[in-house]
């Protein structure tokens, strides 16, 4: 059974950084993309970044771009979303998931959840 868990989650000034990762175990084929998605409070979950497992084709939601890279390693079946100048609204609840047949930045593409990390940003 295949299994998501995410840390480095945390509690950070406005304008530091963190670097989340996602670590997949279980697996028995690879996925077709890595998904990172968040969830404030009162509010809905959204895209953040993705990246297809095989050749690292990244998208970001324009929130986070230039900010967020989204990265993975195939070897080590992680992902990773090193979050750099981080602002009070990027506080949320950080989800990683997996999508087996296709790169999107929807929830209902996705097939595997982890549990989230808390990201807090203090201003």
């Amino acid at each position: 059974q295949v299994q998501l868990v995410e840390s480095g989650g945390g509690l950070v000034q406005a304008g530091g950084s963190l670097r989340l990762l996602c670590a997949a175990s279980g697996r028995t084929r690879s996925p077709y993309a890595m998904g990172w998605f968040r969830q404030a409070p009162g509010k809905e979950r959204e895209f953040v970044a993705v990246t297809t497992w095989s050749y690292g084709v990244t998208d970001y939601a324009d929130s986070v771009m230039g900010r967020f890279i989204i990265s993975r390693d195939v070897d080590k079946s992680t992902a990773y979303l090193q979050m750099n100048s981080l602002k009070p609204e990027d506080t949320a609840v950080y989800y990683c998931a997996e999508a087996v047949d296709y790169s999107t930045t929807t929830e209902d593409g996705y097939d595997l959840w982890g549990q989230g990390t808390q990201v807090t940003v203090s201003s």
